[in-house]
């Protein structure tokens, strides 16, 4: 098999025009398809939207008390990075909706912004995918003094 020649200034050219992330070009090639689970955006989404400051947990308030009543399990598999994730994914492209609870004081607008700039990056430059969309559904609001999410499942129960 031959391999097509190319000149280097063709090749400097096409380079310098690349983006430098990650497109949705590399999941297909003529070598071969890359398909990506839900469950890894899902983690990858849920990881970078914890990282932005002010963002105080994920998930809704159920989703909360059942995650972390499931921590205490021995042997369990400690928090779930993709509580309060979930992700459309297509062979090219991923929509990501967030359930966030974030922290008194926040500017709400400001933090969804973070937030999607986070997922977005993150998503796209570990999986090659487009992020079209990240929803951010502010579910609470954590306050200081309302003291540890243990004390406040205990008397849920």
């Amino acid at each position: 098999m031959t391999s097509p020649t190319v000149s280097s200034s063709a090749t400097s050219a096409t380079l310098a025009k690349a983006s430098p992330r990650s497109s949705s070009s590399d999941l297909v090639s003529e070598q071969g398809k890359t398909s990506i689970a839900d469950g890894v955006v899902q983690k990858i989404a849920g990881i970078a939207a914890r990282e932005v400051s002010g963002v105080y947990k994920l998930g809704g308030g159920a989703a909360r008390a059942f995650g972390s009543i499931k921590e205490r399990i021995p042997g369990s598999a400690g928090p779930n990075v993709s509580q309060g994730v979930a992700v459309e994914v297509g062979e090219r492209q991923a929509a990501v909706d967030l359930d966030v609870v974030v922290e008194y004081g926040v500017a709400i607008p400001d933090l969804a912004q973070s937030i999607r700039r986070n997922v977005i990056t993150s998503v796209e430059r570990m999986t090659g995918l487009e992020v079209t969309e990240v929803n951010v559904s502010v579910d609470d609001i954590h306050l200081p003094e309302d003291g540890s999410d243990e004390q406040q499942e205990s008397r849920v129960q």
